[in-house]
C-alpha cells in the first residue's frame, strides 16, 4: 500500500522531487568518477612494449621491505610491509645471469640496459641544438643493440652499431625528425652530450611503440652511458623448445631464490618496463580515495539538506496524513520508499554519467602528467554499483533524518506547525551541531601540528566538511543571529529590505538550508585554491633566502651534465659551482625528498639556515637533515642515519648539520656524487654559481654544451614556479568535481527555496506589492543569504588555512590571492542571484488570485 502511494506521490509531485533528484544524480556521478580512478589504481593494466617478444623478465626488486615481529599474549605476529622506491633498481649481472642460465628450460638470456638518452638536434644534419630532435615529448631511452631482440626490433635500413660513435634509431624518430643513415645526431645522455653517426633505422615487428622512443648503441657505449658497471636493468628470458612460459617462470624463480631479483611474466612485465606507471597506481589509489571520501561526505551533507528542504515544503501534506490517522511508522515508510525510488533512478542516471566523466578526468590527469599514458584506465560495473548503492542508502537515510520531527509530533500539533515554522530545532540536532563544531575546532588544532603534506591534506578538507555540517545543523541560530546584525542595513533599503529581514527571522530553517551550501562552496573553494600557494610561497621564500649564488646554470634538456659544471669551476672568476641533483629516499618505509649537492665551497652558494652542526666539512659520508626530519627521526649532529637511496641501495651516513629551510631544500641533503650514482637521471637539475663574471661570459664558457642557460636566481625561481603550478593544477583538477557538485547544490537549493513560495508571493501581490517590489525583496534576501554564507565559508577557510600554514610553514599567514578570493565571491554571488531570479520570475508569472484560490 505504502509503496503504491509512494510511487503515486513521486509521479504526481515531480516538481517537489526535482531538487533531490538532481542532488542525488550529481552525487552518483561524482562517486562513480572517483571510483573509476580508484579502480584504475588498483587494477589498471600496464601493457608491455619493449618486452613484447620476451615471455619472462628478471628484474631487481623495486621495493624496500620492513618486517616487524610482535609478541603479545604468548602469540607471535609477523608483519611484512613493502614500499616502492623512486628510481630504478639494478641487478648485478654475472651472478644472476649464471643462475638464470642454469635453470632448466632456458633457451636464451638477453641482458637489458635502459638509460636516459635524449636526442638534441632540431633537424637532421646539424650539430648542437637545444631541444628534442623531433619536437616530440615522448620519453626517449637508450639501449644496447643486443637487447633489440626483446621487442624484437629489426633493421629496416643501414647496419648495426659497432663503434662507440654509431647509433641506430627507431623508425618513429627517423620519420618525425627526417633522419636517415649517414646523418649526425647529438644525444644528451648521462654523460657529456656526444655527436653520433646514424648507422641504421630499426622497426618493431609488432608495430611502433606508442609510449617511448628507442636509441640503440654499441654494447661498450651503452655500458658507459648506463653508468652502472657490472649491472643491468633486467634480463629477458626465452624458453627452450617444448618449455611453457609457466614452467620457465617457476624454474627461473627457483634459480634466483634468495637474491634481490624478481621474475615477471604476462601482464606483470608492464610495471617492470614502465616504473612511473607502477608508481602512479599508488597515487591514483590515494587520489581517488581522497576525492571519493570527500565527495561522499559533501554528498551526504548536501543530500540531507536537500531532503530536509523538500520535506519542509511538504509539511502541510504530511501533517494532514498524520491528522487522518497515519501512524508515525507509515509516514516513515512513505518517506523512506519515496527516497529509495528517487535515489535508485537518480543513482542509475548519475552512475551512467559518471563513467564518461571519470574518463574525462583520467584524460586530464594524463595531459597534465599526473598519470602516465602507459597506465590503462579500467572500467567495470563496480564503481557504478557502489554509487547507486550509496545514493539509495544516502537518500533513504537523509529522508529518515529529515522527517524525524514530523513523524514524532502529535497530529494536531503537526497541522499547527505546518502553518508556522518551529522556533527551536530539536535538541538532538542542537547537540549534534555542537559536537561537530567542537570536532571542527579539534581538527583545526590537530592540523596546526601536522608537518607533512600527506598527513595534513586529507585533514584539511575533512575539517571544512565538518564545519559545514555544524553550520547545517546550527543554521537556524546562525541565521537569526545574522538577521539581528543585518537588521539596520536591511531596513535602510526600504520595504523590500524590511520584508527580507522578516523572512530571515521567521523562516530561519529554510534560509539555513540555503546558507549551508554557500558556506561549503566558499570554504571548500578557498581551501582548495590557497592550500598549494601557501606551501609553494613558503618553499620559494626559503629557497630564495638560502641561495647565495648570483647565477644559476639550467638546461632546456634533461639536465646539466657534470662536465659543464666542471668547465665552470675551472673558469676564471668562478668561486664555486654547486651541482644539485634531486631524488626521493626511504628511511624505513617513510619517504623523504632529498638532494645531492657538490660539497666543495658549498657555503658560498647555499645557506639552508643551519641551526645545529656545520656544513663546512661536508663529505660523501655526510648528510644534513631538516628540522622536521630530525624531529621525526630523533637525529642530531653526530647521529647515524640508515636509509635506502633512490634505487634502493642501503647506506649509513653521519648527520653533520640540522637546517631550518626544509621546505625550500628538501628534508635530506647528501653529497652530489653519492646521489648521482643511484638515480635514473644523474644530470644536475641546476648548478648554483658564485662568480664575478657576467652572464654572457659564463654562457660563453659552456657554449659547447647544447641547451645550457645562465639565469639569475630570480629567473630560475620563476621557472621552478611553473612546475609547481602544474602540481597545483592537478590538485585543483582533483577537487574540481567536488567544487562543481557543491556549486550545483547551491543553485539547486536556492531554486527549491524560491519555487515553494508561490503562495507567499501571491499574497504579497494581493496586499498591494508590485512584481518589481517582490523581485527586489528576493534580491535583497539573496544578497543577505550570500553575505551570511560567504562570511561563514570565508571564516572556516581562514581558520583551516591558518592552521595548515602553522603546521607546514611555521607561519600563521597563509597565502590568499585577493583577486582569486574576489573571483570566488563573484561566482558565488552570480550563482545565488541567478538561482533566485529565474525561479522567482517563474513563481510570479501566475495570477495572484488564481494561486490563492488554488491553494485554498
Amino acid at each position: 500500500m505504502m509503496l503504491r502511494y509512494a510511487l503515486q506521490t513521486v509521479r504526481d509531485r515531480k516538481g517537489g522531487f526535482v531538487g533531490a533528484f538532481l542532488a542525488l544524480m550529481c552525487a552518483a556521478a561524482l562517486i562513480t568518477a572517483c571510483g573509476t580512478l580508484l579502480e584504475t589504481g588498483l587494477r589498471g593494466t600496464i601493457k608491455t612494449e619493449r618486452y613484447a617478444a620476451t615471455p619472462v623478465i628478471v628484474s631487481a626488486d623495486q621495493n624496500v621491505h620492513q618486517t616487524t615481529v610482535k609478541h603479545k599474549k604468548g602469540k607471535t605476529k609477523i608483519k611484512h610491509k613493502a614500499k616502492p622506491i623512486a628510481e630504478r633498481a639494478w641487478l648485478r649481472a654475472d651472478d644472476i645471469e649464471s643462475r638464470i642460465k642454469s635453470a632448466p628450460g632456458v633457451g636464451s638470456v638477453v641482458p637489458e640496459l635502459t638509460f636516459l638518452a635524449q636526442p638534441m638536434n632540431p633537424r637532421a644534419g646539424t650539430g648542437g641544438g637545444a631541444g628534442p630532435a623531433d619536437g616530440d615529448d615522448t620519453p626517449t631511452y637508450g639501449h644496447a643493440w643486443e637487447s633489440a631482440a626483446l621487442t624484437p626490433f629489426r633493421l629496416v635500413d643501414g647496419k648495426v652499431p659497432r663503434t662507440s660513435h654509431d647509433l641506430v634509431i627507431d623508425r618513429g624518430l627517423a620519420d618525425r625528425a627526417g633522419l636517415r643513415p649517414g646523418d649526425r645526431l647529438t644525444v644528451q645522455s648521462t654523460q657529456s652530450p656526444r655527436d653520433y653517426r646514424v648507422t641504421g633505422v630499426a622497426a618493431s615487428e609488432s608495430g611502433a611503440l606508442r609510449h617511448q622512443t628507442s636509441l640503440f648503441f654499441s654494447s661498450e657505449e651503452a655500458e658507459r652511458l648506463a653508468a652502472h658497471p657490472g649491472k643491468v636493468t633486467a634480463f629477458g628470458v626465452v624458453p627452450a623448445d617444448g618449455t611453457t612460459v609457466t614452467e620457465l617462470k617457476k624454474a627461473v624463480e627457483r634459480a634466483v631464490e634468495g637474491t634481490s631479483a624478481q621474475v615477471s611474466a604476462g601482464d606483470d612485465r608492464g610495471p617492470v618496463e614502465f616504473l612511473d606507471a607502477a608508481g602512479a597506481r599508488v597515487k591514483l589509489v590515494s587520489m581517488g580515495g581522497a576525492m571519493g571520501g570527500t565527495s561522499l561526505l559533501v554528498a551526504v551533507l548536501v543530500v540531507v539538506g536537500t531532503f530536509a528542504l523538500s520535506i519542509q515544503q511538504r509539511h502541510r501534506e504530511l501533517a494532514l496524513l498524520r491528522a487522518v490517522a497515519a501512524t508515525p511508522k507509515q509516514i516513515r515508510r512513505l518517506l523512506g520508499r519515496e527516497a529509495v525510488i528517487v535515489g535508485a533512478v537518480a543513482g542509475a542516471v548519475g552512475a551512467l554519467a559518471g563513467i564518461p566523466l571519470g574518463g574525462r578526468l583520467h584524460e586530464r590527469f594524463v595531459a597534465t602528467g599526473a598519470v602516465p599514458a602507459t597506465l590503462d584506465r579500467t572500467v567495470s560495473v563496480f564503481p557504478a554499483l557502489v554509487a547507486v548503492g550509496a545514493t539509495v542508502l544516502g537518500a533513504w537515510a537523509a529522508a529518515r533524518i529529515a522527517g524525524r520531527r514530523i513523524v514524532r509530533i502529535r497530529p494536531a500539533q503537526a497541522l499547527t506547525e505546518a502553518q508556522v515554522e518551529s522556533r527551536r530545532p530539536a535538541w538532538s540536532r542542537i547537540v549534534a551541531g555542537l559536537v561537530l563544531l567542537v570536532g571542527g575546532v579539534v581538527l583545526v588544532a590537530v592540523l596546526s601540528v601536522l608537518r607533512t603534506e600527506a598527513a595534513s591534506t586529507p585533514v584539511t578538507f575533512l575539517t571544512v566538511v565538518v564545519f559545514a555540517g555544524a553550520i547545517a545543523l546550527l543554521g537556524p541560530f546562525v541565521v537569526r543571529a545574522a538577521a539581528a546584525l543585518l537588521r539596520g542595513p536591511l531596513r535602510l533599503t526600504g520595504p523590500g529590505g524590511k520584508l527580507a529581514h522578516a523572512n530571515l527571522r521567521g523562516n530561519a530553517a529554510r534560509m539555513a538550508a540555503v546558507v549551508t551550501p554557500l558556506a561549503l562552496l566558499t570554504g571548500m573553494a578557498c581551501t582548495v585554491l590557497f592550500v598549494q600557494p601557501t606551501l609553494d610561497d613558503a618553499a620559494r621564500a626559503q629557497a630564495r633566502d638560502g641561495i647565495r649564488a648570483n647565477w644559476v646554470l639550467a638546461a632546456q634538456g634533461p639536465g646539466v651534465p657534470a662536465q659543464a659544471a666542471r668547465k665552470l669551476r675551472t673558469t676564471d672568476g668562478v668561486e664555486a659551482a654547486t651541482e644539485v641533483v634531486r631524488t626521493t629516499v626511504r628511511v624505513g618505509l617513510d619517504k623523504y625528498p632529498a638532494q645531492g649537492v657538490t660539497p666543495a665551497n658549498l657555503a658560498r652558494t647555499w645557506d639552508p639556515n643551519v641551526t645545529a652542526g656545520s656544513i663546512e666539512d661536508f663529505g660523501e659520508e655526510s648528510v644534513a637533515v631538516s628540522e622536521l626530519a630530525a624531529d621525526r627521526l630523533g637525529l642530531k649532529p653526530g647521529s647515524t642515519l640508515k636509509l635506502a637511496l633512490g634505487d634502493g641501495t642501503k647506506t649509513e651516513l653521519t648527520v653533520r648539520a640540522i637546517y631550518a629551510r626544509g621546505l625550500g631544500f628538501g628534508d635530506l641533503t647528501m653529497a652530489h656524487d653519492l646521489v648521482a650514482r643511484h638515480v635514473d637521471n644523474p644530470l644536475a637539475a641546476t648548478v648554483l654559481v658564485r662568480s664575478d663574471r657576467t652572464q654572457e661570459q659564463l654562457a660563453a664558457a659552456v657554449d659547447k654544451f647544447p641547451g645550457m642557460r645562465v639565469l639569475t636566481p630570480a629567473a630560475a625561481d620563476s621557472l621552478q614556479a611553473e612546475s609547481r603550478r602544474t602540481n597545483a593544477e592537478v590538485n585543483l583538477l582533483a577537487m574540481g568535481l567536488v567544487l562543481a557538485f557543491t556549486a550545483i547544490a547551491v543553485v539547486n537549493t536556492l531554486a527549491m527555496s524560491v519555487s515553494e513560495r508561490i503562495r507567499e508571493f501571491a499574497m504579497l501581490r494581493l496586499a498591494g506589492a508590485t512584481r518589481r517590489q517582490v523581485l527586489r525583496m528576493l534580491r535583497t534576501e539573496a544578497l543577505a543569504v550570500l553575505f551570511i554564507g560567504t562570511a561563514l565559508g570565508s571564516g572556516v577557510a581562514l581558520a583551516v588555512l591558518t592552521a595548515f600554514s602553522i603546521g607546514m610553514t611555521g607561519s600563521a599567514a597563509p597565502t590568499v590571492v585577493p583577486l582569486v578570493y574576489v573571483s570566488v565571491l563573484a561566482v558565488a554571488g552570480l550563482l545565488a542571484l541567478t538561482a533566485t531570479a529565474l525561479p522567482g520570475r517563474a513563481a510570479l508569472r501566475p495570477l495572484p488570485v488564481t494561486v490563492a484560490t488554488a491553494k485554498e
